[in-house]
């Protein structure tokens, strides 16, 4: 093997890992397997899981001539925004572009390269997600194309009456498009939008504050891209428990779940929407919000 070079890698991997098990080994296997011409680093943060999946990756020993892998044990539990965070804090400040990669997908062999020289020959695309295919339906990922979560797209979407704002579904995604949000999963950005964005919000805790991270940049003047050439695997949903993926997950995490996706919801509309609507349309707004909840938990603990 090449001896690794720290020095300048143009990208940064941030995993932020909780109890991630075999899913972490699967996808570290997967970065072991990418052709790479960069130098990128690979930063493992983890939130004091319990399943022996750090130590487990830290004990393997992984290598690549073109990978500087790095890790670190945040010591809490402190959420995706903060332990994001956390993994960043300890990156090489003079790569150039940034990923944050969730612990449960796999990637194929060219997409970390692919999306570097996507990117390096796009300047305009300041951020950008790949497509992010769910393992349980071999379909793309609704969420890695969507929209901002206004009042109105919320109630649409929820109401069941549409889902094409919400997500954007009536674009061609076959095709590079402009987005305004993405999944969290996988979301790289350029290392000066993000600083000038403020990377992640930690007032969030879990869910949102991907949705969050993007309004932010947009608000920056920073742009988004959904680009289809590229792909990763998502198994959705191993720590939470709240998604279609298989978890061991108890009934009372699912609904902490489902408390938190609503939670983020209040967190988003007072952070950034909320000087955009009238005094009086507040609370019929939280109320829509409170009703959401108490049907998901109802749901996640008795269905």
């Amino acid at each position: 093997m090449t001896k690794v070079s720290n020095d300048n890698p143009v990208l940064s991997i941030v995993i932020l890992n909780y109890n991630a098990n075999l899913y972490l080994e699967k996808l570290y296997e997967s970065i072991c397997n990418s052709k790479l011409h960069d130098q990128i680093e690979v930063i493992l943060s983890d939130n004091l899981s319990t399943d022996g999946s750090y130590e487990n990756i830290v004990n393997k020993k992984y290598t690549h001539p073109n990978i500087n892998f790095k890790y670190l044990e945040t010591g809490v539990n402190c959420g995706f925004a903060a332990g994001n965070n956390k993994g960043l804090a300890i990156s090489n400040p003079l790569s150039k572009y940034v990923l944050f990669l969730n612990p449960d997908t796999t990637v194929e062999q060219n997409t970390f390269q692919g999306m570097i020289d996507y990117m390096e020959k796009n300047p305009k695309i300041d951020s950008a997600t790949c497509d992010v295919i769910l393992a349980v339906t071999g379909k793309t990922q609704p969420e890695c194309h969507r929209d901002f979560p206004t009042p109105l797209n919320a109630f649409l979407h929820f109401s069941g009456i549409s889902s094409n704002a919400y997500f954007m579904s009536y674009l061609d995604y076959s095709k590079l498009q402009k987005i305004n949000a993405c999944v969290g999963a996988f979301y790289m950005i350029k290392r000066e939008i993000g600083q000038k964005a403020g990377w992640w919000n930690e007032k969030y805790f879990m869910y949102g504050e991907d949705i969050d991270f993007c309004y932010k940049v947009k608000k920056q003047g920073g742009s988004l891209y959904f680009i289809p050439d590229y792909k990763i695997v998502h198994y959705q949903g191993i720590s939470s428990g709240i998604k279609k993926a298989k978890s061991a997950a108890s009934r009372e995490t699912k609904a902490r779940s489902a408390r938190a996706t609503t939670n983020a919801m209040k967190i988003f509309y007072q952070e950034n929407l909320i000087d955009s609507y009238p005094t009086f349309l507040h609370p019929v707004i939280y109320f829509g919000i409170n009703i959401l909840e108490f049907y998901r938990v109802f749901k996640a603990k008795y269905l």
